[in-house]
């Protein structure tokens, strides 16, 4: 039910974007629901050793670096056999051939891009001219195609179908791929080429202020990885960057090793309470782990587990799911991930140590929207004690409800297993609003024809189903995207891939990626097609025997997503490096949770909200009661994300970890300090705090989806004072400045450019009860 942090840039399974050729931020970039009970991929069997774990000092000495990061040349056969380095021609719209892609053939596949990527830098740095935007920075952004396009699938099918075999190939490659990416920094001549572009910036008078942006970001990238340091310290950075890259990558197996083993298995009268959906999914959960005919089982998928804790009348299977749940990354000593991150933590110290700051959080806010951790802490700070007064109200009402109908919670009262249990009981008696009544008319299959329709009122985009066109899993659907061009014919925009449903070797959580990103600069030789965006969205829905019925919340996921896609199908960037999500951390979320609005909106819903037998639209009293009920429970939901947020911040301020730091003690300290509400958890306890051990890129920054949510609640308010939610000049606006600019304009003025002013903190307080 949360509205939080749905999404993370799942960064290719690696820390920070160390399968990018292109730039450093993540160009197949994942976006993850906080929802997400794990990170990024299900694991190897056995973990991968860790070393130097109480030093932040790299272990592997300069040869073995050395060697790690030279890929040998492929051979002409090898190539011509391999599906991922043939063109794709052949394929329709040039998509990836996946019935053909077989995990055997990414290590060599990686390896060629990884040696074309730096015979591609080199010629760059071997040019005898002046260096120039076109020669160096126009040629720099489009280098490295092949690696870029490996990396794409490969990421892809890390989130999507992470079999064991795929598992193996990423624990390898992910320090190669690392130290790969360290390299191309500390080659000889080529940051010297970018820095003479950037020096002369002031006198390129003939440059577009998009290209005087690209020249900035990329200039910015190198400085952001140590092209400024002594060979001596590349060399520590280098090391440090492959260690976090591997930590991570152990940190994310670990958890979805625990998902993947652990489960509860019951009869079907341990699922009193529960509704026909749940009920269906536990069965067909059981079907997939070879259970008896009269069992069910509840994962720690949230698409089971969160509804399981909403709705089972069984107060100890309650309580044993949650524990489970709220202790992946600590179920076995052999998944250890507390360790994990106490090392990944000393290794970010000594990064920001290096860039001259005092902590990992100053160091990764000097390239976000909000700039320092002061900023960030005003924002947190302020929302914090508006919810802890709204939470302590709602748990004073959850337990008269209890004394009211005789239910002993025993004197400890309202425990976090009870918690969303109580809270439903609590909105049917307050407003009569059932909602499992709301999930007849919330079949996937009219959901996805709503946010269609939505993406068809605001942008003019129509979606072409295309059957004939197989993908990586029977479950994935393929669409053609057009929009009707100048000359009135259709003018195709992009391939939307559709994965809806959980399965095993899919992470959890939902998430958009680019199998491909939008650019006008092609390498040569490629195709126009190969600049038109294929982008994925991903969710988990629980598929039953009958139609998919989807939870409100699952309704806004799936919108959620679509704003995410639209941000990388609409994206209309001259270069690669500034298209589509490619943008700061804070302004990301924007796009995705703008898109949730128009959900909410009466007529959309009466269009599209129809029950999946009768066909009869959703009826007026049922959405009045759902309008009413709109910020119920809001404190409980603003207390569970934001104290991960608050923690986040605390970690990576500290300025010393000893040898003797201790995060649960850290944890428990730090919710004391902050009058943590009673019967409230973290919705992600560090042991599985993805965002910030399964990457880097969140570490500090999980703040961001507030931040974001201060901008959309005031971007959606732009349209509700035309009176017209579909304003076509206000979505033309929005279109232009928040879905299409990409990275091409600093964040906070393309902000001005949509509103004329700077972002109002009041229209996020309102939409969420908190004022």
């Amino acid at each position: 039910m949360t509205r939080f942090g749905r999404y993370a840039l799942q960064t290719l399974l690696f820390s920070s974007s160390a399968l990018t050729s292109r730039s450093f931020t993540p160009r197949s970039a994942h976006l993850l629901r906080t929802a997400l009970i794990a990170g990024t991929n299900k694991v190897l069997s056995s973990p991968s050793p860790r070393t130097c774990s109480n030093s932040p000092t790299m272990c592997k000495n300069s040869q073995q670096a050395t060697d790690e990061a030279a890929p040998t040349a492929t051979s002409t056969a090898a190539v011509s056999s391999n599906p991922l380095l043939q063109k794709w021609s052949s394929e329709p719209f040039f998509l990836p051939p996946f019935e053909k892609i077989e995990p055997s053939h990414f290590k060599e596949a990686f390896e060629h891009g990884m040696v074309e990527h730096l015979a591609d830098l080199q010629e760059i740095v071997n040019n005898s001219e002046e260096p120039t935007f076109q020669n160096t920075i126009v040629a720099y952004d489009h280098a490295g195609s092949v690696l870029d396009k490996v990396s794409s699938v490969f990421s892809t099918m890390s989130g999507s179908l992470s079999t064991d075999e795929h598992k193996k190939v990423q624990t390898e490659m992910v320090p190669i791929l690392s130290r790969h990416r360290s390299s191309t920094i500390t080659l000889d001549g080529l940051f010297e080429r970018i820095d003479s572009v950037y020096q002369k910036l002031n006198t390129l008078t003939d440059l577009t202020p998009e290209q005087i942006r690209l020249v900035e970001r990329f200039h910015m990238d190198y400085t952001r990885q140590g092209a400024n340091f002594s060979s001596e310290e590349k060399e520590e950075y280098a090391n440090l960057k492959a260690k976090l890259a591997s930590l991570s990558t152990e940190f994310a197996q670990n958890v979805m090793k625990d998902e993947e083993i652990f489960e509860i298995v019951l009869a079907k009268e341990d699922l009193d309470g529960c509704s026909d959906s749940l009920m269906e999914a536990a069965r067909q959960a059981a079907v997939e782990r070879n259970k008896a005919e009269d069992e069910y089982v509840i994962t720690l998928s949230r698409s089971l587990v969160e509804p399981f804790l909403t709705y089972a009348n069984r107060r100890d299977l309650r309580e044993r799911a949650w524990k489970e749940w709220s202790r992946r990354g600590e179920l076995s000593e052999d998944r250890a991930n507390l360790p994990i991150a106490l090392e990944m933590l000393k290794l970010r110290k000594r990064q920001a140590e290096m860039h001259g700051c005092k902590s990992f959080a100053e160091y990764q806010l000097k390239d976000m929207m909000a700039k320092k951790p002061e900023n960030v802490m005003d924002l947190l700070e302020n929302v914090w004690e508006r919810a802890k007064v709204s939470a302590n109200k709602e748990r004073e009402a959850l337990e008269d409800y209890c004394k009211d109908f005789g239910d002993d919670l025993g004197e400890d009262g309202v425990q976090p297993w009870d918690w969303r249990y109580y809270a439903e009981k609590v909105r049917l008696a307050k407003y009569d609003f059932d909602e499992s009544l709301l999930r007849p008319y919330l079949s996937l299959e009219k959901i996805t024809g709503a946010v269609m329709g939505v993406s068809n009122k605001l942008f003019g985009l129509r979606y072409v189903k295309r059957d004939d066109i197989n993908s990586y899993h029977p479950d994935v659907d393929i669409y053609e995207v057009y929009e009707t061009g100048d000359d009135g014919s259709d003018k195709l925009v992009a391939i939307f891939i559709a994965d809806n449903f959980t399965r095993k070797y899919k992470c959890s959580g939902a998430w958009m990626s680019e199998c491909r990103g939008q650019t006008k600069n092609l390498a040569p030789g490629s195709d126009a097609m190969e600049g038109i965006p294929i982008i994925s969205n991903n969710n988990n829905f629980a598929r039953g025997s009958g139609p998919t019925l989807l939870s409100f919340d699952d309704a806004k996921t799936l919108f959620h997503e679509m704003g995410h896609g639209h941000h990388g199908m609409l994206s209309n960037a001259s270069y690669g490096r500034l298209a589509g999500t490619n943008v700061l951390t804070d302004f990301v979320e924007l796009p995705s949770q703008l898109m949730e609005h128009w959900l909410e909106q009466p007529e959309v819903l009466k269009e599209y909200a129809r029950h999946h037998e009768t066909d009869e639209p959703i009826p007026d009293d049922m959405l009045a009661k759902l309008k009413a009920a709109k910020s119920f429970n809001q404190g409980f939901e603003t207390i569970e994300y934001t104290s991960c947020a608050l923690l986040d911040m605390a970690l990576h301020q500290v300025e010393e970890y000893g040898d003797d730091f201790d995060i649960s003690k850290f944890e428990k300290e730090e919710l004391e300090r902050l009058g943590m509400p009673k019967g409230i958890i973290m919705r992600h306890r560090p042991a599985h705090f993805q965002h910030l051990f399964a990457s880097t890129h969140y570490a500090a920054g999980y703040y961001v989806y507030l931040w974001a949510e201060v901008l959309d609640a005031d971007v959606f308010a732009a349209f509700k004072e035309t009176g017209d939610v579909f304003d076509p000049e206000t979505a033309k606006k929005v279109r232009k400045f928040i879905y299409s600019s990409g990275n091409t304009d600093a964040p906070d003025e393309l902000f001005r450019k949509f509103r004329g002013r700077d972002p109002e903190i009041q229209f996020m307080l309102e939409k969420k009860g908190l004022v």
